[in-house]
């Protein structure tokens, strides 16, 4: 089974949570896309780019789409890690957790500006994501 990732490649926060997904992908279960790549509309022509933007996707082998916390939750899980996330998936739990990501999702770029200092980064390119290889100067902030 495979899980395709589609998140915002400008996102520092977005990004390096990708790093670490994509370092620990050991079995080769999750496939990364960057909704703003030039040809990923052509390429995934039922993924809106704009609802990608507004909320986290992910698409299971059989097609089946999740959204948010669940493209998370399945992401980590796939990897064998961070187990807790889980717990946001809880019937009490999952109604807050799901508005508090969903508030991150709309704030993703003033957020990672606190937590990196970068509100935005250059999109990935040729596959590389990773916001510690890039040049200050190819940031916006």
């Amino acid at each position: 089974m495979t899980f395709t990732l589609f998140y915002d490649g400008s996102c520092p926060l977005c990004v390096a949570e990708m790093d670490q997904l994509r370092a620990l992908n050991q079995a080769e279960s999750l496939k990364f896309e960057d909704i703003l790549a030039p040809d990923f509309k052509s390429r995934f022509p039922d993924i809106d780019p704009m609802e990608a933007s507004k909320i986290l996707h992910g698409k299971l082998s059989d097609g089946t789409l999740l959204l948010g916390l669940d493209v998370t939750h399945k992401a980590w899980s796939l990897v064998g890690k961070k187990r807790w996330i889980g717990l946001l998936r809880l019937p009490v739990i999952r109604w807050f957790a799901d508005k508090a990501y969903l508030f991150f999702a709309r704030n993703r770029y003033k957020i990672s500006y606190l937590f990196t200092g970068r509100s935005k980064c250059e999109p990935c390119q040729n596959g590389v994501c990773s916001i510690a290889e890039e040049k200050p100067d190819n940031h916006k902030n």
